[in-house]
């Protein structure tokens, strides 16, 4: 995974720098003023995106949280940090659902349940995913009719179709962490992680028998998804080229598609910039546009990813001083060594 993620990381930014050279630094720089301060609207905005994501997520944690420990506020900040990590961070989109089920148990809620809701969460976002995939191809052929581009989406999007069904059903039936258990217990023994297989098998299992509230969560994903769409609308209209909400819809939809497609790349890196340039040439949307948008984005995952990761660091180190406090006593500067 290191060595794909570090190639990935290396292809992404060889495309990022062929693409801003080839349209040319000061024709984006140009773009980019034409909206000024303006496009900082876009950092407060994401907070819709995290709300919707925190409500969805808390859904999942009820049944094992019903003292709620883990509060909306909370599970909010938690979703920024996951977001963050998996963001801005080489961590192939994995790293933030880690971190996640870490903070929570920082607030009391066992770990089996706590992962088992983001296992069902990542589940359901994949499959929220192709229903947006689903509705962008079906504006991008009202909008711009059919292609070859377009009918190798439309191939990819059915091939890979089945791959959230097949999931679902593994999760649900397969006991797919007990059989992962068996496989690596020659090679690592019995560590509590695979003696808590069976749990995690189970809490699965119990979530996504849970049909009214994954249908809640699926629901407000989507929402989430859609809600994304009007960062394009509103940078383009700030550009100076306004285009329908169908069309933003079409453009963020697509370039989601590829971007998970490509989720070995750290970021998108140049993945993101390639999809915007693609269809946005479908719609009618010139390569210098899209990426100012890509820009404009990028600078709104920045802005609203530092201060969660700050943050997170934060809470880390100071309950990693007051570890080493409580082992040396009362002079936090000694520790006892074996």
């Amino acid at each position: 995974m290191r060595i794909a993620a570090t190639l990935g990381a290396l292809l992404g930014v060889a495309l990022l720098t062929f693409l801003f050279i080839r349209e040319g630094f000061s024709t984006l720089l140009q773009v980019l003023g034409l909206a000024g301060w303006g496009l900082l609207w876009l950092v407060p905005y994401r907070g819709l995106y995290f709300l919707l994501y925190a409500v969805s997520w808390n859904m999942l944690l009820r049944p094992a949280d019903p003292q709620h420990r883990a509060g909306l506020a909370y599970t909010f900040w938690v979703v920024t940090v996951r977001e963050a990590i998996d963001r801005l961070l080489p961590v192939a989109s994995v790293g933030g659902g880690i971190a996640g089920v870490r903070l929570m148990r920082l607030r009391g809620l066992a770990a089996a349940p706590v992962a088992a809701s983001v296992i069902v969460e990542i589940l359901l976002t994949l499959v929220v995913l192709y229903l947006f995939t689903a509705l962008g191809l079906l504006l991008l052929l009202q909008l711009s009719g059919t292609g070859e581009a377009y009918h190798r989406m439309v191939l990819g999007f059915v091939l890979t179709l089945p791959a959230p069904l097949i999931t679902a059903l593994l999760l649900r039936y397969g006991k797919v962490f007990e059989r992962l258990q068996g496989f690596l217990r020659p090679m690592v023994g019995e560590i509590d992680l695979s003696q808590g297989a069976a749990s995690l098998d189970h809490e699965v299992r119990a979530t996504l028998g849970r049909h009214g509230s994954l249908l809640m969560v699926a629901s407000l994903q989507f929402l989430a998804w859609v809600s994304g769409s009007f960062e394009i609308w509103f940078a383009l209209r700030l550009f100076g080229h306004p285009v329908g909400v169908g069309a933003a819809i079409a453009l963020e939809s697509m370039t989601q598609a590829v971007r998970h497609f490509a989720f070995i790349v750290p970021a998108g890196l140049g993945v993101q910039e390639a999809g915007l340039i693609l269809f946005g040439h479908a719609l009618g949307i010139g390569p210098e546009l899209a990426l100012a948008v890509s820009v404009a984005k990028r600078m709104r995952e920045v802005l609203c990813g530092l201060p969660p990761l700050l943050s997170w660091q934060w809470l880390e180190g100071r309950r990693l001083h007051t570890l080493i406090a409580g082992r040396s006593g009362s002079d936090p500067t000694k520790v006892n060594r074996p």
